[in-house]
């Protein structure tokens, strides 16, 4: 068995060197203080240019504030931080290279025009929001042959076991957190094996979201057993906003047969071995048939900007001329990237509030939301549709916990019900509306997962199966509190502390 070794090496280099960095710029500071006046003078000139750049590049003005404050009130410091951190200026050649392959990945996504002329057909009211998923983002649907949705990490870790067992040409991960324990090693030894026989198996993970639980070598020792590896955007001293960039996708592929997606990563609080926060209730979705060459060109995508070692993805596509299935409605899988103008996941949810005509369900972790989203929950229970938001009872942030709550009372006010789980903490990424239309993914209602990092998500329309989902929260909200006005109490100077953190949610 492989052993995660500790961090305390990798950390001590960081902070050295995040020191000597520190160090650098007091040095340039105090060499540059005695031409003070003049280079105030320059960056105050500088600090309104860029303000109107932010202004003009800005799809979400809301969330950039900050910055704009910042650099209205301290130019000499705001201004450089902006383009330090803020502004996508200088673009790590990792970066470039996904920008090069996702345009490349366009190729490979086939959408049957008979499919979307059905669907079209079949619900002519929902024709925006096709029209958007297949052509403007870009990824196809496909006749439904067959998902699964389990309500909990446990209860979809048997089947995820079951599928890799089965794998005969290759095994592909990619998720935000590894971390040794029950759940990974038992995938870790089922890859190991099916690795000596001659299986493909790549492992992809993200170097900030493992950082804590993997050691810095750990692509080299699993490399050793057979297993291609690679961590996604490695953490380095340097500042710049791509550090800000993460990959935030959970997606296991099989064969190009099946695949798995959701919430859960690989870590034993995500199917209860362990207690973090209470009860961890997240969500395991299966795909099978055609729609999984979605999931697999996305993994392609990026393992291919990190490796470049597939010039024809085709090679993974399976063939479904044998599968039997009962097509049951609509799917689309599909992925958000921060490299390119589109905000492909918030769209798809703004979309499915605007057409929503009874009901529109909620699960997120997190609720830290910009005036456009606001204002499209507001809307949609003015409408009169019953919209109903499901949060943690018990945070695994407490700082995030406090900006989530903070935006109960103007949501409430509109008419939009507020539930916290009781017992413990909620993990999910879900929209349910009409019995009829549903996403699950990895899509958190905050700023990070809407404008920072890589993302996926599943689309669902017309699936007898969207009622597994629809279950699952109305059970949920048995055992969960409606929160009514007046539950949450915060004084004058705790109010204050909130709404100043608001504005750093972009770090958070």
């Amino acid at each position: 068995m492989i052993q995660a070794k500790p961090n305390f090496i990798r950390v001590v280099i960081m902070i050295v060197c995040v020191l000597f960095e520190a160090a650098l710029v007091g040095i340039i500071v105090h060499f540059f203080s005695r031409q003070a006046a003049w280079i105030e003078g320059v960056l105050r000139l500088l600090s309104i240019v860029v303000i109107l750049y932010i202004i003009r590049r800005s799809e979400h003005l809301s969330s950039d504030l900050l910055w704009i404050i910042l650099i209205m009130l301290f130019p000499v410091l705001g201004t450089p931080a902006y383009l330090i951190l803020g502004a996508d200026l200088i673009i790590s050649r990792t970066f470039r290279n996904i920008v090069k392959e996702t345009e490349r990945a366009k190729d490979y996504y086939f959408q049957d025009t008979q499919v979307l002329r059905d669907l079209e057909e079949t619900a002519p009211m929902k024709k925006g929001q096709f029209h958007y998923i297949s052509q403007t983002a870009g990824f196809p649907f496909y006749n439904n042959t067959g998902f699964d949705y389990y309500r909990t990490g446990e209860e979809g870790f048997p089947c995820i076991l079951k599928e890799m067992e089965q794998a005969k040409r290759f095994i592909f991960l990619e998720y935000f957190i590894i971390e040794p324990g029950e759940m990974w090693n038992r995938m870790l030894r089922i890859l190991q094996q099916k690795a000596s026989q001659g299986v493909e198996c790549r492992v992809l993970y993200d170097d900030m979201g493992s950082f804590g639980t993997l050691p810095g070598s750990y692509a080299k020792e699993l490399e050793k057993h057979g297993i291609k590896s690679v961590p996604f955007n490695r953490i380095t001293p340097v500042l710049g906003t791509i550090m800000n960039h993460r990959d935030h996708r959970k997606i296991l592929v099989i064969d190009g047969k099946v695949a798995f997606t959701g919430g859960i990563n690989l870590a034993d609080e995500y199917i209860n071995k362990i207690e973090r926060f209470g009860y961890w209730k997240d969500n395991v979705i299966r795909i099978k048939g055609e729609a999984v060459w979605s999931l697999t060109v996305l993994f392609l995508t990026t393992w291919n900007a990190l490796r470049h070692e597939d010039s024809n993805y085709m090679v993974f596509k399976a063939d479904h001329a044998d599968d039997v299935h009962d097509f049951d409605g609509y799917i689309a899988p599909y992925g958000d990237t921060p490299l390119d103008d589109e905000i492909t996941s918030q769209n798809i949810y703004m979309n499915i509030l605007n057409q929503a005509v009874r009901y529109c369900y909620i699960i997120t972790p997190y609720l830290i939301i910009d005036n456009e989203l606001t204002n499209a929950l507001l809307l949609t229970a003015k409408r009169g549709v019953d919209v109903r938001i499901l949060t943690p009872g018990i945070p695994d942030k407490r700082i995030i916990f406090m900006i989530t709550r903070s935006y109960y009372a103007p949501l409430m006010e509109g008419g939009v019900k507020i539930y916290e789980y009781t017992p413990g903490f909620v993990h999910g990424k879900v929209f349910i509306a009409d019995d009829n239309i549903a996403t699950v993914g990895t899509i958190n209602l905050d700023y990070r997962s809407l404008y920072l990092h890589f993302e996926n998500g599943t689309y669902l329309y017309g699936s007898k199966k969207i009622q597994d989902i629809l279950d699952d929260y109305l059970d949920a909200l048995k055992v969960s509190k409606r929160i009514q006005k007046g539950d949450i109490k915060n004084g004058v100077f705790k109010e204050m502390l909130i709404y100043f953190l608001r504005l750093f949610t972009p770090l958070l």
